[in-house]
């Protein structure tokens, strides 16, 4: 199986992942896919069943040892429009120096450049052991990460995510806290306010706390070590009531906070129940907030692994803003840095692409770090 044709066959494989259920498919396909192959070159293959059917993760380990080395990554991309692509997002097309597709930088890529490092060393005495390890949903719920820091596997000592970094070693990203405000009211003939509960009145001023808790986060934290210094607080999207004539019954707000490393997903979740909650007193109405989470993420200061890479790729480690599921496997125990070949910049776009002069000198360090942490004794 040539490298081309993994790609070819991982990015003609639909495993779109999102919160959407009419969107959502399963990455089943891909998972077998990955398997077949890494049986083949000698691997021990597990697949972890989610609580979706169509929905897994794979746990491949050549050697055994109490050490090693994971390679890890997600099966699932976003969703795409079709339209806005020149070619179908599930063909593998290779124009002006670039293979595009679905997923080809974010990152089913990553899977097929790791499985030709690891062709290198199949052959070869194995002290510690090598493990790919393949997610699902990512990119909407982090299921399957949250699967295995529950199940306490993989068991190893490093890890490297293979996110879009441009392969530079990113050893701290924030995480994201994805909130859903609901205020429920009572609708009405608008002639007589008397007639219903304005849910719109109750959001407004849920804006304005939200505006004023966007204000304290950043005059209250930062880290020189981010682009944006800051925790930022998005208001991404709302939607309420039918006609202008009717009291408005219900009302929704999303938004998203993004906190630093040493922030707790819990404790601002807490934070702004209290701000929030009781607002729909003055109007009667009653309100909710459900949310998601995905910590952030630092390594130690310390980590071997991150100066390993750096000496490796001749680039010092830096920070992004986006997550990951570095936090997931750090609760492991594992040393862990986020760094692959794609760039985040052609993620979740149309004509995502990853450049051929990235393939090389990725399957070179990617062998560099098998040879460091599956060939030497611990």
């Amino acid at each position: 199986m040539t490298l081309i044709d993994m790609l070819r066959q991982l990015i003609a494989c639909n495993s779109v992942s999102s919160v959407n259920p009419a969107l959502d498919q399963g990455n089943r396909n891909v998972i077998d896919l990955l398997a077949s192959w890494l049986d083949d070159l000698g691997f021990v293959t597990e697949v972890m069943p989610l609580a979706d059917p169509r929905k897994a993760n794979l746990i491949a380990t050549l050697g055994s040892g109490p050490g090693g080395l994971v390679l890890a990554g997600h099966t699932d991309t976003v969703p795409c429009d079709e339209r806005l692509w020149r070619q179908s997002p599930f063909k593998l097309i290779e124009r002006d120096s670039r293979f595009y597709g679905l997923g080809v930088c974010d990152m089913k890529g990553f899977f097929a450049l790791a499985i030709e490092a690891a062709k290198q060393v199949v052959e070869r005495p194995l002290q510690q052991p090598l493990i790919i390890l393949a997610t699902a949903d990512e990119e909407s719920s982090m299921a399957g990460a949250r699967a295995l820091a529950e199940a306490g596997q993989p068991k190893a000592r490093y890890a490297v995510i293979g996110e879009p970094t441009g392969m530079k070693p990113v050893a701290m990203h924030k995480g994201i806290l994805i909130e859903r405000l609901i205020v429920q009211g009572k609708s009405g003939h608008s002639s007589n306010p008397a007639l219903g509960n304005n849910a719109l009145h109750t959001m407004h001023d849920a804006l304005s706390v939200l505006r004023t808790v966007q204000a304290e986060l950043k005059a209250q934290y930062a880290n020189p070590l981010f682009a944006v210094d800051y925790p930022t607080l998005n208001l991404g999207n709302i939607s309420g009531g039918d006609n202008p004539n009717r009291i408005c019954g219900h009302c929704e707000l999303g938004f998203e906070i993004r906190p630093l490393p040493g922030m707790d997903i819990d404790e601002l979740h807490d934070m702004l129940g209290q701000r929030l909650l009781g607002l729909g007193g003055p109007e009667g109405t009653e309100i909710s907030l459900e949310y998601f989470g995905v910590p952030a993420f630092a390594a130690a200061d310390q980590s071997v692994l991150v100066a390993y890479c750096e000496k490796l790729t001749g680039h010092s480690r830096g920070s992004v803003a986006f997550a990951t599921e570095a936090p997931y496997l750090q609760h492991l125990g594992l040393d862990v840095v986020v760094m692959g070949p794609g760039n985040i910049d052609q993620a979740h776009q149309p004509d995502e692409f990853l450049a051929t002069e990235r393939i090389q000198p990725t399957i070179h360090h990617l062998s560099e770090l098998i040879g460091e942490y599956c060939l030497k004794a611990s």
